[in-house]
C-alpha cells in the first residue's frame, strides 16, 4: 500500500531534524560529556577514533608519537561518554582532551607539551613551527600536494608526496587559522595554536557530490573553455605582483640520487592580460648537493626546469589545448566529471589530441570553477604514443655516444585565490627517460628529472621590474648557477619537506647539505 505524506508534515519533520542537529551542535562545547553507544568490536585505535568521529561529527588532532594508531583495542558493547570512550581507546589518561571548532585535540599537558625547538630570531622577530602529515580520513593514505595556508594571508606551502608539511610562522600569527585543501576533499580550517606544539596527523574527508548536482552541471566543454578565457581579466591579477617562491629540481639515474638543487626566488609576475611581456626572476637564496660519482657517469644536461615553471603558468602562457576556437587546434574535448576544490564545485574537462595528429601533443584534464569560470588547475602529459619524438624539447646537451629517449612526461599546475584573485600556487614536472649507449644491444637505464615550485607569499605593493643586474637568466642550466649558502636563511624559510626516499639519498652522499656550500 502506498501512503502520501502531506507536504506540511514533511516540512515539520525536516524542521525537527534540523533542530535536533542544531541542538547537538550547540552542545559541542561539552561534546566530551555526550553519551554515545559503541558496539562490541576489535579494531585498531585509528579505526575506533574514526567511529567516534562519525558519531559526533568531530575530527581528531594528535601526535602519532603519543597515540599508537595500530594498537589493537577490544571494546565491550555499551554506552559511555565521548571522553570515556577516547581514554578507553587510546589507553593513556595522562593525555589531555579539549575541543576547538569541530576538532578534538589530544595532547600532553604542560610542561611536556612545551615545544623544544630553540627559538629562531631574524631581525628580532620570533618564529614558531607547525609540522604534521595530511591523510585521507578513510584510507589513511597520504594526501600529496595539498595546499597549506594561513587563512586570510598569502603565506603558505604544500604537502610533499608523503603528505608531510612544515610551516615557519611569526608569533603574530599564533591566533590565526591554518587552512588545508586539496582536489576532491572538504577544506579544513584548524586553529594555529592547536597545531603549534607537536607533529600531528590531520585527516581530510573526501567530498561526495550528489547525482542531482552532476545532472544539473553537465556543460559544453568547448563553451566552458571559452568562458574561462573570457573571464581571465576578472579572475586573475590585473596588475603585476611579486611572488616569493620555493623551487626544487632533482635528477635520479638508475634509481640513484644524482643532484638536488633548491632555491628561493622573487618573481616579478606580469598581469595576465600582458601575455607578450616576460616574467622576471630574482634569485634570493640557493643550495645544492651532488653525487659526483653518479654525475660523472651521466654526461648530459637537461633544459632548465625554472624556465619550464614560468612557461607552465598556462593562464599567462596559453598553450594550444586552451584555444579550442583555433581552426588548427589538434584536440578534442569532453566534459568528463565534476569534483570539489576548496569547497567549490569544479567541472573536469578532459582533452586528447586528434587521431590524425602525429606530432607529440598533450592529453590531460582541466579543472574549472563551475560558478566563476576560473581555471583551478590542470594535469597533463605528452601523448605516450608519440613521446619518442619529443627528445629535442628537454635535452640541452648530451654525449655523442648516448641516446636519451623520453618515456613519460607529466605536469601538474594549480591556482589558488587570495583576496578574490587567483595566483599560481604549485607547479610540478616529472620527466622519465631511457638512457642507452649507442652500439650496445642492451644495457639501457632509467633517468628521472623532476622540478617543482610553490608560491609561499604574494605581495601586491610597490611592484616594479627588476634591474638588469638583479634578474636571473632562466634558460640556463640552473643547477650550475654559482651562489653562496646561507644556513640562517634556510632555517627559517617555508620549504617543501623532502620525502623519506629523498632524505635517505641525501644522507648517503653527505651528512649535511650545507657541506657543499655552493
Amino acid at each position: 500500500m502506498r501512503y502520501n505524506i502531506p507536504h506540511y508534515t514533511y516540512i515539520i519533520f525536516c524542521c525537527l531534524l534540523f533542530c535536533i542537529s542544531t541542538w547537538a551542535r550547540a552542545e559541542h562545547g561539552d561534546v566530551l560529556s555526550q553519551t554515545i553507544h559503541l558496539p562490541k568490536c576489535k579494531k585498531n585505535v585509528y579505526q575506533l577514533l574514526t567511529i567516534i568521529s562519525d558519531r559526533t561529527g568531530y575530527l581528531f588532532i594528535y601526535d602519532s608519537k603519543l597515540v599508537d594508531n595500530e594498537r589493537i583495542v577490544r571494546l565491550k558493547d555499551g554506552s559511555r561518554t565521548v571522553r570515556q570512550a577516547i581514554y578507553e581507546i587510546i589507553g593513556n589518561k595522562q593525555l589531555k582532551l579539549r575541543t576547538t571548532d569541530n576538532h578534538i585535540l589530544i595532547y600532553l599537558p604542560s610542561p611536556e607539551r612545551v615545544y623544544t625547538r630553540p627559538e629562531v630570531k631574524t631581525d628580532s622577530v620570533s618564529y614558531f613551527t607547525l609540522e604534521g602529515t595530511l591523510q585521507d580520513k578513510y584510507s589513511k593514505e597520504p594526501v600529496p600536494y595539498a595546499t597549506v595556508t594561513v587563512s586570510g594571508t598569502s603565506i603558505g606551502s604544500i604537502t610533499n608526496q608523503t603528505g608531510a608539511f612544515r610551516l615557519n610562522l611569526p608569533d603574530s600569527l599564533m591566533q590565526s587559522k591554518i587552512r588545508f585543501s586539496h582536489l576532491g576533499y572538504i577544506t579544513q580550517e584548524i586553529e594555529t595554536a592547536a597545531l603549534a606544539n607537536s607533529n600531528i596527523n590531520i585527516t581530510l574527508e573526501p567530498k561526495v557530490i550528489p547525482l542531482q548536482e552532476v545532472i544539473i552541471r553537465i556543460v559544453n566543454p568547448v563553451r566552458l573553455l571559452r568562458d574561462m578565457l573570457e573571464c581571465r581579466e576578472k579572475n586573475y591579477a590585473p596588475h603585476p605582483v611579486y611572488l616569493t617562491s620555493f623551487y626544487r629540481e632533482g635528477i635520479e639515474h638508475k634509481n640513484n640520487f644524482v643532484n638536488l638543487t633548491e632555491a628561493v626566488f622573487k618573481i616579478y609576475k606580469n598581469a595576465y592580460q600582458e601575455q607578450l611581456s616576460t616574467d622576471q626572476v630574482k634569485l634570493l637564496k640557493m643550495r645544492t648537493i651532488s653525487n659526483r660519482q653518479q654525475k660523472d657517469t651521466l654526461i648530459a644536461k637537461m633544459k632548465s626546469g625554472l624556465d619550464a615553471c614560468l612557461s607552465l603558468d598556462i593562464i599567462k602562457s596559453t598553450p594550444d589545448f586552451l584555444s579550442p576556437g583555433n581552426k588548427e587546434n589538434g584536440y578534442t574535448y569532453a566534459s568528463s566529471d565534476i569534483t570539489v576544490i576548496d569547497n567549490r564545485v569544479a567541472n573536469v574537462i578532459s582533452f586528447e589530441q586528434r587521431e590524425w595528429v602525429k606530432d607529440p601533443l598533450y592529453r590531460g584534464e582541466l579543472y574549472i570553477d563551475s560558478e566563476n569560470n576560473a581555471l583551478l588547475g590542470t594535469r597533463f602529459e605528452i601523448q605516450p604514443k608519440y613521446i619518442n619524438k619529443a627528445a629535442y624539447m628537454f635535452v640541452e646537451k648530451k654525449s655523442r655516444n648516448m641516446n636519451i629517449t623520453p618515456q613519460k612526461v607529466i605536469y601538474s599546475v594549480s591556482y589558488k585565490p587570495w583576496n578574490q584573485t587567483y595566483y599560481i600556487n604549485h607547479i610540478r614536472g616529472d620527466l622519465y627517460f631511457k638512457v642507452k649507449k649507442k652500439k650496445l644491444l642492451s644495457g639501457s637505464s632509467t633517468l628521472h628529472v623532476w622540478f617543482e615550485m610553490v608560491t609561499c607569499k604574494i605581495d601586491t605593493q610597490q611592484v616594479k621590474r627588476f634591474t638588469r643586474t638583479e634578474k636571473l637568466p632562466t634558460r640556463t642550466i640552473f643547477a650550475e648557477t654559482n651562489f653562496g649558502y646561507d644556513p640562517d636563511f634556510w632555517e627559517n624559510f617555508n620549504i617543501i619537506l623532502p620525502e623519506e626516499e629523498l632524505s635517505k639519498a641525501i644522507e648517503k652522499i653527505s651528512s649535511k647539505i650545507e657541506e657543499t656550500g655552493y
